[in-house]
């Protein structure tokens, strides 16, 4: 068992581009997942913003952004990122998860989602968000 922690930028239509960018500096793996791509869009001018992204090297670097949906409330300064612990244990994920909750914020529950086997998100008594899922194979 083991479990990483990954660096998730939020962004407000500039998810794609950033990774692209990351990745002419790192090198690396992109993969993409948009609100067209998981059938979520709530807004058409919306469709192809990132609602999942990474960009993954062989040498270790990852980091992970997202476009965050322009009906949820996002400013740069106050909710730039987030902290991904990934697993491949579900029993591992869920048992970091009972922790972490202890006094948090549960932004989203821990359960099954389209792309991951379990997934949430919870911010803690000290204001910062975690997202904790276990690990699903993607390729796009």
């Amino acid at each position: 068992m083991s479990v990483t922690t990954t660096t998730h930028l939020n962004f407000q239509g500039d998810a794609r581009a950033a990774l692209d960018y990351y990745q002419s500096v790192f090198g690396g793996r992109i993969a993409t997942v948009t609100y067209k791509d998981m059938g979520t869009v709530q807004n058409e001018n919306e469709a192809d913003w990132v609602v999942w992204g990474e960009v993954a090297g062989d040498n270790g670097f990852h980091v992970m952004a997202y476009d965050v949906p322009s009906q949820l409330p996002w400013d740069q300064g106050s909710n730039p990122f987030f902290v991904s612990v990934r697993g491949d244990d579900t029993d591992e994920i869920s048992a970091l998860w009972q922790k972490l909750a202890e006094g948090s914020t549960v932004v989203r529950p821990l359960e099954p989602s389209q792309w991951a086997p379990l997934y949430g998100m919870l911010t803690d008594r000290f204001g910062v968000t975690w997202v904790l899922d276990v690990a699903a194979p993607y390729s796009g």
